[in-house]
């Protein structure tokens, strides 16, 4: 190891003895909140919110703006603004918008410049990466077919159809070999149809993001853990996706990483089945313990999950009981298969930057980041079914969240070329690497020096 590299690793030690304090981007405040006992998104919100210098409105880059007389007539739908209000969203305003005459809208609701720096390392210079990619990408968008995002339309309506009949089917057949084999086809639907839903719930308010509830969880919810947090700031300290699962599990390196922690690969088995319906019971409880806008972020589609025992309860004239047990395995099941599809996918691996690792730049490029951050897999990209199932074209989904993922494929070769312009550390590797580099990650506790 290099002298500058032992430093750096030493100084990083030394942060981490201090705790609370970003190791990769020492310059920002720790987030505020990210430990307390909640982990979870109202609480990251709020967070979010005493660390942005937003002052209740809205940050872009080093601006404020009031969009509160715009909210309703936001083309994405007046949930992005109501969920991001008093928080810092240049990210998201930028990876959410790819034409560039957005930009020009935003004059209209300025209010005055931000007072403190942002709280963030990324940036977004006009001749960076990031910014080169989208408008190229922009043009490239006139080319694609208009009906290409039909494939995953079906896929997720199949996918939904068939849940209801393979669920009922467990629940109505007696012979106990093949009502094993219908639940099991009917948790992998539960598990691939939850993964599908999430290319809907990076777009516009649509009817098929409601389709992700059938698990329990919570779209909305999502929309801030995975959207609004796991996408824009990737295996930094401000991923709610990382931070939720601790203290059970630590994807970032640490030298004090419990031994729980380091055996992750198969504490997970463990922790993983109950997650759906975990993340229903917080969410029902926060009706009690939280006030205003927190207390109302419990929605009627919450119910939606439900439909499924009541489906099976109809179809099948079984008992209460039969339905209830048939469908906690269902949805544990369907809770573990889309974990594991999850921490598989990408972002886990020894060679994804995590926060620890020593970066090229502690202001990286926003797009060189995520780049940075992930490992695409070369047997699942390109297979439309395989991508909307498994978070596929991972690399391009995380560049321009709302696009559909069955139009990712025809970007490639533009981001391919820019990735090399900009010697972007753009990898690729299997899907059967990436199950052998997140154990790796498990038991990783050596920062990486670049």
């Amino acid at each position: 190891m290099a002298p500058k590299d032992i430093e750096w690793e030493s100084i990083a030690q030394k942060r981490i003895a201090e705790k609370r304090t970003h190791v990769s981007f020492p310059q920002l405040k720790y987030p505020s909140l990210r430990d307390g006992a909640a982990r979870d998104p109202i609480q990251w919100l709020k967070g979010k919110a005493m660390d942005d210098g937003a002052e209740g409105i809205w940050r872009i880059h080093d601006k404020l703006y009031d969009f509160t007389s715009f909210m309703k007539r936001h083309p994405g739908g007046e949930e992005w603004l109501e969920l991001t209000q008093g928080t810092d969203i240049t990210e998201a305003f930028e990876a959410h918008h790819i034409n560039p005459t957005v930009e020009k809208l935003l004059d209209k609701y300025y209010v005055r410049d931000a007072n403190t720096p942002r709280n963030s390392p990324f940036t977004f210079n006009e001749d960076g990466f990031y910014r080169t990619l989208k408008k190229a990408v922009h043009k490239e968008l006139e080319k694609i077919p208009k009906d290409v995002s039909k494939a995953a339309d079906r896929i997720t309506d199949g996918l939904f159809v068939t849940l209801l009949c393979s669920s009922a089917m467990a629940a109505w057949v007696k012979n106990y070999y093949a009502a094993t084999v219908w639940y099991i086809f009917a948790s992998v639907n539960l598990a691939i149809l939850t993964v599908a839903c999430h290319n809907y719930i990076h777009r516009s308010t649509n009817w098929r993001m409601y389709l992700f509830n059938m698990s329990m969880w919570s779209y909305r919810d999502f929309r801030v853990s995975h959207v609004i947090s796991h996408h824009l700031y990737t295996n930094t300290l401000m991923d709610l996706e990382i931070s939720s699962l601790e203290p059970v599990l630590f994807y970032n390196p640490r030298k004090d990483k419990p031994v729980h922690a380091r055996v992750g690969f198969i504490t997970e088995l463990f922790f993983f089945p109950f997650i759906f319906l975990f993340s229903f019971v917080k969410r029902f409880m926060s009706i009690f313990f939280r006030d205003g806008f927190f207390k109302r972020h419990y929605r009627w589609h919450d119910l939606i999950g439900f439909l499924l025992p009541l489906t099976m309860w109809i179809v099948s004239g079984a008992s209460v009981l039969h339905i209830l047990r048939i469908w906690l395995w269902i949805n544990c099941t369907g809770s573990l298969i889309f974990f594991a599809i999850g921490v598989n996918a990408a972002h886990h691996h020894p060679e994804a930057i995590k926060d620890g690792d020593k970066p090229r730049s502690v202001t990286p490029d926003w797009g060189e980041h995520q780049v940075e951050a992930l490992i695409d897999r070369k047997d699942v990209n390109g297979n439309v079914f395989a991508v909307v199932t498994l978070f596929g074209d991972h690399a391009l989904h995380h560049m321009f969240p709302t696009l559909d993922h069955a139009v990712l494929r025809y970007l490639h070769p533009v981001f391919i070329e820019h990735c090399e312009k900009f010697k972007a550390n753009y990898r690729v590797s299997t899907q059967f690497s990436m199950v052998l580099g997140q154990i790796k990650e498990c038991m990783r506790s050596e920062f990486r020096i670049r």
